[in-house]
């Protein structure tokens, strides 16, 4: 099998990262940004090449240049995103995968700054998440490759789609519907996912990747669970599924099981790391009063699974979790007699990391609670 290669484009004044505004762009250099891509794609085990150009031709051609010998790429064009039709030409024109990335929170800054005229001809968008957002870029180009998901809507906005992917062999085929985590804020969307999403596909399950409105786009509550609910109703209805599973991590658990709760039948519902007291976690402020900000002002109890029962349901949480504390689960498990699982020494992202222990002892659940 080839090694993957990738190619890491940096537009107009990216060369003068870790000088120009570090209270908007950081502290780190374009060196240690490419040096920590270049050992990013390792990890993926595939080579990277690097190249930045505040000139616009330059990039259009190097994308050119591109059709030959690379398999994707990951692209942060700077203030040429808002601008540059002959950019999105270039990027149909080559017919490669390309991740559009942007070190700040483009969405919360000038309004100009929050149209993008390349988005519609990259497979993603990553913005917010700081210099770790190039590492999420490769990962996202990277499971594209791997195994290129089929798009699903189940509403008008660009946020109201799942990606499906499933077994070769012909079904019915148990299915999991995969609900990611982040607070609920925009900056933080399925792509996390997409790894244990084609992991479950192989392992015979019909992986479900699920995308929803969230705080700053459209969501909040109660619209955000209105939405997983929706996903969850289409995955079922259009696929020949001999049983469902609906896993949601970190705050996505919380969308999760309320959507689980509105089924009938339930299926069952896997918590990875969840906020699943939401009474709690805004009483804990945690996630910088990410809860409050969801809620916007209504009453918690509404929206808390604790008092929304599933029937069938497991609480996976990390003794070290330090995002969302492990008592989400033992409250949960407590109250609602769900079984609690426990994992000793692990955080709160080793989920999303397919040779992770973490996520192992979530696939032994699945194997027992629905057998592929």
């Amino acid at each position: 099998m080839s090694v993957p290669r990738y190619l890491l484009l940096n537009g107009p004044n990216l060369n003068l990262l870790g000088q120009r505004e570090p209270a908007v762009y950081g502290s780190t250099t374009l060196s240690e940004l490419e040096d920590f891509c270049r050992s990013w794609a390792e990890e993926l085990g595939a080579d990277l090449e690097v190249f930045q150009s505040n000139h616009e031709g330059d990039l259009i051609d190097r994308l050119h240049d591109s059709r030959t010998g690379f398999d994707g790429v990951v692209f942060n064009p700077g203030a040429l995103t808002h601008t540059s039709y002959a950019l999105h030409d270039a990027i149909v024109a080559i017919q490669l995968p390309v991740v559009e990335v942007h070190i700040s929170n483009v969405m919360e800054r000038e309004p100009w700054r929050r149209v993008s005229v390349i988005h519609p001809a990259c497979i993603d968008t990553i913005y917010g998440r700081g210099p770790d957002g190039y590492r999420w870029g490769l990962r996202a180009v990277h499971h594209w490759n791997e195994w290129m998901p089929e798009a699903v809507s189940y509403g008008p906005t660009d946020d109201q789609v799942i990606h499906l992917r499933r077994p070769a062999e012909p079904g019915p085929h148990p299915g999991v519907i995969l609900v990611h985590g982040g607070f609920w804020r925009h900056m933080w969307t399925r792509d996390t996912m997409d790894g244990i999403a084609i992991d479950l596909a192989r392992r015979g399950y019909v992986s479900a990747n699920v995308e929803y409105r969230r705080v700053g786009g459209g969501g909040g509550w109660p619209e955000t669970v209105d939405d997983v609910e929706t996903a969850v109703r289409t995955v079922i209805e259009r696929e020949d599924l001999s049983d469902v599973a609906v896993i949601g991590h970190s705050a996505g658990a919380q969308l999760a099981f309320l959507a689980a709760s509105r089924l009938d039948p339930p299926p069952l519902a896997v918590s990875l790391g969840g906020v699943l007291d939401l009474e709690g976690a805004v009483s804990t402020g945690i996630g910088n009063q990410a809860a409050a900000a969801f809620l916007a002002g209504a009453d918690p109890t509404d929206a808390s699974p604790l008092h929304h029962p599933v029937p069938r349901a497991v609480a996976i949480h990390g003794t070290d979790d330090d995002r969302v504390p492990v008592d989400h689960a033992r409250t949960y498990a407590s109250e609602r007699q769900a079984r609690l699982v426990e994992l000793a020494g692990t955080g709160h992202f080793e989920f999303l990391e397919r040779s992770d222990p973490a996520w192992q002892a979530v696939v032994k659940v699945l194997e027992r609670e629905l057998p592929a």
